[in-house]
């Protein structure tokens, strides 16, 4: 973990030189010197954060830490997609001898503007989005997704909070886990609680995340257990409303096969609704063709920090929202939070009801 930490920080400050090019193009009074020492030294910071707040992590000043590396390296991001834009824009307004003075305060302001609306998206709590879809013989239910929270040293207890009550609110018929939900942190067993605390007719049903297995795949299902969660690993079961859950280990982690998800759902009731659970939207190809009626994801975060997305869909094209396969309905949500980096750009965060045939 630590070598991926280095290499992280190692992106991060190529892509700070960046930034220090259109500096020094935008203010040579100010030279690169200055700029770049800065940059080293707070590339030092967050190294050191990223990898002593795994093993540090109660007390004010490791959450400190650990909130400045996260929030400093979006903000690098952000910062190195922007200017690169503008350094290539300059090339061409100076190509066609259009002046370009305007664009060193220009592109300030439009970095405000853009990490002003970063940090609103990543601490404002996620509204509620409502998705009607229809499953042939199922009874009406609502069902709420609780995906991608990555509580724990990066999202406060208050935060989870606020998030389950806006849950409860709904009344939803079923609450279906989707994974990354608990990372690493003190409290582990406050969260749970919480979470333990929304009770739903139907129950709490869900699989794990990549993170999961990460931060460890022992103590991930003890907190589902301890959070009242239904830990589904390539099994299934059925609701008291004769709704067939079933649910994957984490596609890429675990290594599930395309037959094992065969497996899986050959082996259900295909009278019955059957709903797939899955942290990872991979082999849908498989589930719709096998008898999912709908398949519900998360994992992709919708990008988080446009224009990340973009690369994101490189590596899963069924990147958010609802879409058809056959007969099959797929839905991949953005998450309720984010990882690490505490900020959204272009690609909110949101809490999912699922509204079956209402």
């Amino acid at each position: 973990m630590g070598a991926f930490y280095f290499i992280f920080c190692l992106v991060a400050f190529l892509m700070q030189l960046v930034t220090v090019a259109w500096i020094g193009r935008c203010f040579p009074q100010i030279g690169v010197k200055w700029p770049l020492l800065i940059v080293i030294f707070f590339s030092a910071v967050m190294l050191a954060g990223f990898t002593l707040t795994r093993t540090h992590q109660a007390g004010a000043f490791w959450s400190a830490l650990y909130y400045f590396s996260y929030t400093y390296f979006g903000l690098v991001f952000l910062a190195f997609t922007f200017c690169t834009g503008f350094l290539i824009l300059n090339q061409i307004l100076t190509l066609c001898h259009v002046p370009t003075g305007w664009m060193g305060p220009a592109s300030f302001i439009t970095l405000g503007v853009v990490f002003v609306l970063s940090f609103w998206g990543g601490f404002s709590t996620p509204k509620i989005k409502k998705v009607a879809v229809q499953i042939p013989g199922a009874p009406p239910m609502k069902m709420a997704l609780l995906a991608d929270t990555h509580l724990g040293m990066g999202v406060s207890l208050k935060r989870l909070d606020k998030a389950m009550t806006r849950i409860e609110a709904q009344n939803p018929d079923a609450l279906l886990v989707l994974g990354d939900i608990f990372e690493y942190g003190p409290h582990r067993g406050k969260y749970a609680a919480r979470i333990r605390q929304t009770r739903t007719p139907l129950g709490s049903v869900g699989v794990l995340g990549n993170h999961e297995y990460y931060v460890g795949y022992g103590d991930s299902k003890q907190f589902f257990k301890e959070a009242g969660i239904t830990l589904l690993e390539n099994t299934a079961v059925t609701l008291p409303n004769g709704v067939q859950v079933a649910g994957l280990k984490d596609i890429r982690t675990a290594r599930v096969s395309a037959e094992q998800v065969a497996h899986l759902l050959d082996g259900l009731n295909p009278t019955q609704p059957i709903i797939l659970l899955s942290h990872t939207p991979s082999l849908e190809n498989t589930a719709a063709v096998h008898g999912a009626d709908l398949m519900l994801s998360g994992h992709t975060h919708n990008g988080q920090l446009w224009p990340f997305n973009y690369l994101v869909k490189l590596v899963f094209p069924h990147i958010y929202g609802l879409y058809e396969i056959g007969k099959m309905k797929l839905y991949v949500t953005s998450g309720v939070f984010y990882w690490g980096i505490p900020l959204r750009f272009l690609a909110p965060a949101e809490i999912v009801m699922i509204e079956v045939n209402q």
